[in-house]
């Protein structure tokens, strides 16, 4: 599991995590069943509080994306292909709100925002990224 945390950000440490592991899960990168580091050995890891990656961990488990197993650990929880792709458009939604509400109230209409994420999506689909992303 590869965790990015920025302490520079305005993102509280615990949602990166929460963003970045549910991301995870949701590609498939993390699958079913893979054990997660212990709060305490990811709170090392990346030099931050335990109590924050307790609260990560709470959340993902809220979210039903993880599993505790006493005296075991945390785990990636069994998700169909419809959870994934429900909670991928969940979490589509609520990135987008804030800015779409902003363009709105810029006076931007539904067609000026449809036309701009068509826009984002096209060159996020041909970025080195996504194609790297396609052949694995």
């Amino acid at each position: 599991m590869l965790i990015n945390i920025n302490d520079q950000g305005s993102e509280p440490l615990y949602l990166q995590i929460v963003r970045q592991v549910s991301a995870q899960i949701i590609t498939g990168s993390l699958p079913q069943g893979e054990p997660l580091p212990s709060i305490r050995e990811l709170a090392r890891r990346e030099h931050i509080s335990v109590i924050t990656v307790q609260k990560a961990y709470e959340e993902l488990a809220r979210q039903n994306l993880i599993v505790s197993r006493r005296s075991k650990g945390f785990f990636v929880a069994d998700l169909t292909k419809t959870s994934k792709a429900d909670l991928a458009r969940a979490h589509c939604k609520e990135s987008l709100e804030k800015p779409v509400r902003d363009s709105l109230s810029e006076g931007l209409d539904l067609d000026d925002i449809v036309q701009i994420v068509k826009e984002i999506v096209g060159e996020a689909q041909q970025s080195p990224q996504a194609k790297e992303e396609e052949t694995d």
